[in-house]
């Protein structure tokens, strides 16, 4: 288990998350996280972590389905042919 120190932040209090905290969370600098307290406990939650797993799903799904069906042309073809017209 990790341990921080709670300091000043201008109006607020800021935590220092530990660098194995970062890399076992995956957390990124400028990345937005929700807060909530439950039994006197702080839960710091990922925003957008579900929907990012929802979209993950959905295209692992598509790339499934993709290989029963066929564009009859390239992705470049397609490309090149909106291009055009």
């Amino acid at each position: 288990m990790s341990s921080a120190t709670i300091g000043r932040w201008g109006n607020s209090l800021a935590i220092r998350l530990p660098r194995e905290v970062i890399a076992g969370s995956g957390l990124s600098d400028g990345e937005q996280v929700a807060f909530e307290t439950r039994d006197g406990e702080i839960v710091i939650r990922r925003l957008g972590a579900e929907s990012a797993r929802d979209a993950l799903a959905a295209a692992e799904e598509i790339n499934a389905e993709s290989e029963h069906h066929s564009l009859g042309m390239s992705i470049r073809e397609l490309l090149d042919e909106g291009r055009r017209g």
